[in-house]
C-alpha cells in the first residue's frame, strides 16, 4: 500500500534554533538559554533555602521499636562478679574502722587512760675514774627505777624498755629492761647497774667530769624510751614513751642520791 502523497502547498515546520530571536511582534517568545540558567539558579536557591524537615524522637521510636529495645539492652550490661566482691571487701573494712574508732573514741572519753610513770628515789655512784693519760673514764652506777601505773580500769605492759646514762649530752652507759606487765593501780621496781669500760669523752666533758667529782657533786642523765601496750578487755592499743631523770649524786665511792627531777611524755 503506498502512502498518500502531500499536498504540495503543506510543508513541514522548521525546528526551532538555539540561537533564533523571536519576532519582536510576537506575543510567544521562546526562552532563551541565558532565561534557563537564571531560572536553574532560582530555584537552586528555593530548594536550598526550604527546610528539610526533621524527625522527632518520638518518630524515630515509633519507626524502630526494635532497634531502640537494642541499644537499651546493650547498655545495660551485667557486673563483673569481681567488682562486687571488691566493694563488699571495701565495704566491710571501713565499718571496721568506724566502729574502731567510735570505740577508742569511748574509751578516751570513759576510761581517760594516763600515761604510766617512770620515777626513782634510790641511786648510787660506787666507782668514777680515769685513764691516764687519755679521756676514757670508768664507772659503777645503780640505778633504782620505779614504774607506776595510774590507771583504775587499763592493763599496760612494756613489751621495749631501753635506759641510757648521759652526762653532758654524752651516753657512758645504757642497759634493756626484760618486758613486764602491771596492772590497774600497781607499782613495780626495777634495779638497773650501769657499767662504763673505757668510754671515750670530749676533752671538755672529761674535765667538767673531774670538776664536778673534786666538788662532791656529779650530774648525771637518766633517759628511758618504752612501748607500751594498753588493754582494755579485748581491745588493745600500743604507743611510745619518753621519759628523763636528771640526777644529782655525790662523789663515788659512797655517792648519793642528793636531788632528781623526772618527767615522761609521749
Amino acid at each position: 500500500m503506498h502512502p498518500r502523497p502531500l499536498p504540495p502547498q503543506y510543508e513541514p515546520p522548521e525546528s526551532p534554533s538555539l540561537y533564533y530571536t523571536p519576532d519582536p511582534h510576537s506575543r510567544a517568545a521562546t526562552p532563551s538559554p541565558l532565561a534557563h540558567v537564571f531560572t536553574s539558579v532560582k530555584s537552586s536557591k528555593h530548594t536550598m533555602m526550604t527546610p528539610i524537615p526533621t524527625q522527632t524522637p518520638e518518630y524515630l521510636h515509633e519507626s524502630f521499636p526494635e532497634t531502640r529495645n537494642r541499644l537499651l539492652l546493650r547498655n545495660h550490661r551485667r557486673t563483673d562478679p569481681t567488682i562486687w566482691c571488691c566493694a563488699i571487701i571495701c565495704l566491710i573494712f571501713s565499718i571496721l574502722v568506724i566502729l574502731f574508732g567510735i570505740t577508742t573514741l569511748i574509751i578516751f572519753l570513759v576510761v581517760k587512760p594516763k600515761n604510766p610513770v617512770f620515777d626513782t628515789n634510790h641511786a648510787s655512784l660506787n666507782v668514777i675514774y680515769f685513764d691516764s693519760p687519755g679521756n676514757n673514764i670508768n664507772g659503777d652506777f645503780t640505778f633504782i627505777a620505779n614504774f607506776t601505773n595510774p590507771n583504775r580500769k587499763l592493763n599496760v605492759r612494756f613489751e621495749y624498755a631501753v635506759l641510757e646514762l648521759y652526762f653532758d649530752n654524752s651516753i657512758i652507759a645504757n642497759q634493756s629492761i626484760k618486758p613486764f606487765s602491771q596492772r590497774q593501780r600497781e607499782t613495780g621496781v626495777v634495779q638497773i647497774h650501769f657499767i662504763s669500760s673505757l668510754v671515750s669523752l670530749p676533752l671538755s666533758h672529761a674535765l667538767e667530769l673531774r670538776r664536778q667529782v673534786m666538788s662532791n657533786k656529779v650530774m648525771y642523765s637518766v633517759k628511758g624510751t618504752f612501748r607500751v601496750r594498753v588493754s582494755f578487755g579485748l581491745i588493745h592499743f600500743s604507743y611510745w614513751l619518753h621519759s628523763r631523770c636528771e640526777l644529782q649524786m655525790s662523789s663515788p665511792p659512797s655517792g648519793f642520791l642528793m636531788a632528781r627531777s623526772c618527767m615522761t611524755k609521749r
